[in-house]
């Protein structure tokens, strides 16, 4: 009898050795190889003596083919982000925190494809069928004709699937607990996860159902397991939000059939997810209707959605060796960054002073636009001046000071006009002709056009013996 033999694979990248080793020199990680058997399933075998492939018909790309109608949920702020909905055939894969909210968005999914009249089934491998019935009755779906089993074992699964009509819609949740018999280690480590994975993406390539496949997360957000599965599946989402607050965001990092730049917004209520079509009136709810120093509203754009967020900034005298600087919601490289543009080309010095910035609601922005937002509401809270109330702020800031143009300015413009902001104050335009550069746009060409701004606003503010939320005279940097 042959030798069965084994190798020593990382459970957090995937890589192989061929000893076991504490730390993992591909991604650094301590205590993650474990052992594991070489024959991992389908396709791992050796090849058999004497065996030999059948050939295969080739076609052209002249072919006409005529695609399937995409598998449309109904919950349009998912179908969004899939491109128009799921096509079928394809797998999906979805991340997120735990609780975040990811069972609840499937289940609902499911329910609204089953009342369709597709068949739909939802397998569940961390609950059991009375679990999630007593979660579809919470959220009302109780009555919804979806097919439901709890079973991990892969080859089970895609035996009950290939019977009867084809599925239209299969979640499997979640991948990290499914198991086939054929791979000789434990449920979650990376040769299940991947030989799991191959086994029902064949068969939805084979059936043309639409499946989506549940991935846990690790401490630092990444999807757990071996990174060729994000490789494997058409399309990989990314499921976010923050315990302390009520939405949450759907965002695609791989789409196939669609973009990559789309975002969806839920909020989570007692009856489940519902989808938020003004993320912008969400994200300025809670503003306060009297301006104060150090808050400034940021028109981002996520994706290719308009998001108008508040940004606040609190720079105030330090008592320790080493000022603090703290920020929540953004990069604090990018935030170092602008702070040192501030110093050197601002004259300001803030060497003394301790610099918290907060991205309001609890989103996370990552677009070099909020750069003048940002400094804006800085220079704001250390002068005192209050900001224009009804203007925002977009641009980026380059390291020789000077504030650069970004992409999307009318898109920007516009939701801000439709959330009732007369003004913005954002970077000149690249061409003298640009036809989105409204009339009610102060341009600021440099941070020391900003600065001046803020600070002539603070000595008027000063002179009158009160805050002015007065308007800046226009600038052209």
């Amino acid at each position: 009898m042959a030798r069965v033999r084994s190798s020593y694979v990382c459970q957090n990248c995937g890589a192989i050795t061929q000893r076991w080793q504490g730390k993992c020199e591909s991604c650094g990680e301590w205590n993650t190889i474990v052992e594991e058997a070489a024959a991992l399933g389908v396709g791992g075998a050796s090849t058999r003596k004497g065996a030999s492939g059948r050939p295969f018909p080739l076609e052209d790309l002249s072919g006409v083919s005529k695609p399937e109608p995409r598998v449309v949920t109904g919950i349009g702020e998912l179908d969004r982000v899939a491109g128009g909905g799921f096509v079928p055939g394809s797998a999906t894969l979805i991340g997120g925190e735990p609780g975040i909210g990811k069972s609840t968005l499937l289940i609902q999914a499911c329910a609204a494809v089953a009342r369709s009249g597709a068949r739909t089934v939802y397998v569940s491998g961390e609950e059991s069928t009375a679990q999630v019935r007593l979660r579809a009755s919470r959220l009302g779906l109780a009555a919804a004709p979806v097919q439901l089993a709890a079973q991990t074992l892969v080859e089970d699964i895609v035996a009950t699937l290939g019977s009867g009509d084809a599925p239209r819609f299969v979640v499997i949740d979640s991948i990290q607990t499914m198991w086939s018999d054929a791979i000789e280690s434990a449920p979650g480590t990376v040769s299940q996860v991947r030989g799991a994975a191959q086994a029902l993406i064949r068969f939805a390539k084979a059936s043309g159902a639409a499946l989506l496949i549940v991935g846990h997360v690790t401490k630092d957000g990444q999807i757990a397991g071996p990174r060729v599965v994000e490789h494997m599946v058409d399309a990989v989402f990314s499921f976010e939000g923050d315990g302390a607050h009520a939405f949450r965001l759907l965002r695609a990092a791989k789409n196939r059939f669609g973009a990559t730049d789309e975002v969806g917004v839920f909020e989570m209520t007692g009856s489940g997810l519902a989808e938020v079509p003004n993320p912008s009136a969400l994200f300025l709810a809670g503003r306060d209707g009297a301006s104060a120093p150090g808050a400034s509203v940021f028109a981002g754009v996520e994706g290719a959605r308009p998001l108008l967020v508040e940004i606040q900034a609190l720079v105030a005298p330090t008592t320790l060796g080493t000022p603090r600087r703290a920020v929540v919601g953004w990069e604090p490289a990018r935030l170092a960054m602008v702070l040192a543009v501030l110093e050197a080309h601002g004259g300001l010095k803030l060497g003394q002073f301790d610099i918290y910035l907060n991205v309001a609601g609890g989103l996370r922005v990552a677009e070099p636009a909020a750069d003048l937002a940002a400094a804006a509401a800085l220079v704001s809270s250390l002068t005192g001046a209050v900001l224009p109330h009804d203007a925002v702020y977009f641009g980026e800031i380059a390291l020789s000071g000077s504030v650069r143009p970004v992409a999307h300015t009318g898109l920007r413009l516009k939701e801000a006009a439709k959330l009732g902001f007369s003004r913005a104050f954002a970077p000149p335009p690249p061409r003298a002709d640009d036809e989105t550069f409204a009339a009610n746009v102060t341009s600021i060409g440099s941070v020391a056009s900003l600065v001046a701004l803020v600070a002539a606003s603070a000595v008027e503010a000063k002179s009158r013996g009160k805050p002015s939320s007065a308007p800046f005279s226009p600038s052209t940097g």
